[in-house]
């Protein structure tokens, strides 16, 4: 009898071989075979909802490859018993913290000896993957002489956004087994391949469905299913001069986007290919010490603190009720963008808006987006039918969220606001998109205010993870819980915030732009102003960042918390006024502080070298502000406003977030810092009262 698991909420079986009789003597992997005499090994780690490779499971694999070699089947297949993957990779918890190299080494050198015990089985082995194989899931895969996908299946090296590079044999294997430039770029950029394109490249052998499971199997063992031969492309491009040439080319390309000095990674692997390249054997040996003086960095740590803040997020979403139906009512660039994302996601939405053509301009917009994001024709045609124009603004009856999206004005909303309350269906949720408003202002219109709540996305919704969840005084627990539970529905990340002017992202991003300038008040040059934001990692200059959002935007937002907030900010420079009132906005014009062009800044080439005390100005008022909104309880934790920072803002990831980034200078450092600039250029910089909190002890 066949064991099969099911699926019920994909409607998909998984094929796991023969049902075993006796209880398996190791705690994740299970051994059986079946009566063709190939043996099924499983991988099903306990506790877990998805399988990683810890010390301990890999301890265990080399001892069931123990048994497998005293008694030898026709065939091995690999496969896992979770419905979500095979393996999303290494256990990151277990390079949390890690120091010693040494220590790092050892315990790669024990897994690396289990793979290449695998590899070394004298029988046919078989991984059949479906679902996510990333990382050293897919080093384990590698290791296999057989890679047979299901058509769900997904294959990558996410190891670069960890600070790190494979560390299972994957960066030797990969480049013996495809074209190597395409297996360097797949690990240099962390990209992820579908199932077909994995095919295409060599990376797997075949692309089935999982009732043709059994077949393609025997296709493997019996030796039909045919291997893509290497051709005479694969050996020379791993030849020294050559390697010697693509890998200079690869480190100024990834110059570009991944400076050496914050982020090694990239660096160490092109040296590793470009080193060892023609040596298999010597490549994956050497790629031991180099995984392990990685891991102990600065970069790999913080990443990987980076990662851990992002899983947190992720948790705070919950699971309370399905959402079907969402009405959007604003059609502008947020609402229209928010609306198709939805529908995307797989919710029906309503979108509705005062003026057709608002709606005509969101609906072109979607259809760009799909065809950027979607993998099948048949995927944008099912999103675009779930998005459905409303000018009539029927579909806030039957939504179960209502998700308000006009321009930042008050009594506009409010209006909205009692028109639309008396015909929201029983257990709706009525949310605003509002940047700074506070919810109190919104929420006094409101009979039922309970039911009212803050959802802010950011620009480019696509594409920003981040969403602030604004509660205020009489919205209801249930309420909020059930709004992070859409978000998460929707593939984003909730940040529970407290309503206060400009909330948190936008708080600490209004200082960090108003600084920039008064640099350029003061004649500082642009391009210099964003090389040094960029430089310390930030991914976008704060010059460039004001043009993408817009100059008038960020002058209305800095306005309104000069005024809420009542703390002392730059005075606005009256240029940067009159750019506005002559409509030089930036991107969206075509004009604001550089020229646009083909959605890109011109920029003159040089940039003044690192200047310290210029880019403290444009840094540290954004920690400053943090602090104040920890102190303030805006947020109720430093991690949050950690993974909030990096994932809203992209505050430079490799620095683990602004107060993991100060506690790391030393809190001391960066009060010091603020005084001296509060001496030199006014008290606009003088450190929070928050800070003696922060560091747990009065700042002298």
């Amino acid at each position: 009898m066949k064991s099969k698991v099911r699926d019920v909420l994909a409607g998909n079986e998984l094929e796991l071989g023969p049902a075993s009789t006796a209880s398996s003597p190791w705690l994740h992997w299970r051994l059986s075979r079946d009566g063709d005499g190939i043996a099924w090994l499983l991988f099903d780690r306990k506790e877990a909802s998805t399988n990683s490779l810890s010390e301990e499971v890999m301890a265990e694999l080399d001892a069931v490859l123990g048994v497998i070699e005293g008694d030898l089947p026709g065939g091995l297949v690999v496969r896992s018993a979770k419905l979500p993957g095979f393996i999303a990779g290494a256990d990151i918890n277990e390079l949390r913290g890690a120091a010693d190299p040494a220590l790092v080494q050892a315990a790669l050198g024990r897994a690396h000896a289990v793979v290449n015990r695998l590899e070394a089985l004298k029988i046919p082995t078989v991984a059949v993957i479906h679902g996510f194989c990333l990382g050293g899931g897919l080093e384990i895969a590698l290791a296999c002489k057989w890679r047979i996908a299901i058509s769900d299946a997904r294959f990558g090296f996410p190891e670069v956004m960890l600070g790190l590079h494979p560390g299972l044999g994957g960066t030797a294997r990969s480049t013996h087994l495809i074209d190597p430039l395409q297996a360097m770029a797949l690990m240099l950029t962390g990209k992820v391949l579908d199932a077909r394109k994995a095919k295409s490249l060599g990376l797997i052998d075949a692309v089935t469905e999982e009732r043709h499971v059994r077949n393609a199997i025997k296709d493997a063992v019996s030796g039909k299913l045919k291997k893509r031969r290497l051709g005479l492309k694969n050996a020379i491009l791993n030849t020294a001069p050559l390697r010697r040439f693509a890998a200079h080319r690869m480190r100024l390309e990834t110059e570009k986007k991944a400076p050496h000095d914050h982020y090694p990674a990239p660096y160490a692997l092109i040296d590793l290919w470009e080193r060892h390249g023609s040596r298999r054997t010597a490549m994956i040996a050497a790629e031991i010490p180099s995984f392990a003086h990685l891991a102990v960095t600065g970069t790999a740590q913080n990443l990987i603190r980076v990662f851990f803040l992002r899983e947190q997020l992720k948790k705070a979403a919950g699971k309370t009720r399905d959402f079907h139906h969402v009405h959007v009512i604003g059609a502008g660039a947020m609402g229209g963008d928010i609306a198709a994302w939805c529908a995307f996601q797989g919710l029906r939405v309503t979108l509705a808006d005062v003026k057709p053509e608002p709606v005509a301009d969101a609906m072109k917009r979607a259809v760009r987006l799909y065809e950027k994001i979607c993998r099948k024709p048949i995927e944008i045609r099912d999103a675009l039918d779930r998005l459905i124009p409303d000018l009539k603004g029927s579909g806030v009856h039957k939504a179960d969220i209502v998700i308000e999206a006009v321009p930042e004005q008050c009594e506009l909303k409010q209006k909205i606001y009692m028109d639309i309350e008396p015909h929201l269906k029983h257990g709706a949720i009525l949310a605003t998109n509002t940047s700074s408003i506070p919810l109190e202002e919104l929420a006094s219109a409101l009979k039922a205010p309970e039911r009212f709540v803050g959802l802010h996305f950011f620009n480019p919704v696509s594409r920003m993870q981040l969403v602030e969840v604004v509660r205020h005084t009489g919205v209801s627990a249930e309420v909020l819980a059930e709004a992070r539970s859409f978000i998460g529905q929707i593939d984003r990340l909730p940040l529970q915030v407290k309503s206060a002017p400009g909330f948190l992202v936008n708080r600490a991003l209004t200082p960090y732009m108003l600084e920039a300038m008064m640099l350029l008040d003061e004649k500082v040059p642009a391009e210099a102003i964003d090389g040094a934001a960029e430089r310390f990692g930030m991914p976008v200059g704060p010059i460039e960042l004001a043009d993408r959002v817009g100059l008038d935007i960020c002058l209305a937002v800095a306005e309104m918390l000069k005024v809420k907030l009542g703390h002392p900010m730059p005075a606005m420079p009256g240029w940067l006024q009159r750019k506005v009132e002559a409509g030089e906005l930036g991107q969206k014009t075509g004009k604001g502080i550089y020229e646009w062009k083909e959605g890109k800044p011109v920029k003159a080439g040089a940039t003044l070298a690192q200047d310290t005390e210029m880019t403290d100005r444009l840094i540290l008022p954004m920690v400053n502000v943090c602090v104040a909104c920890l102190r303030e309880r805006i947020v109720e934790d430093q991690d949050s406003i950690d993974g909030a920072m990096v994932l809203g803002t992209g505050f430079a990831p490799f620095r683990g977030g602004p107060l993991h980034y100060a506690r790391s200078r030393g809190i001391g450092n960066v009060v010091f810092a603020q005084r001296e600039l509060a001496r030199k250029f006014g008290e606009r910089f003088a450190p929070d009262a928050g800070w003696s909190e922060l560091s747990g002890a009065a700042i002298p």
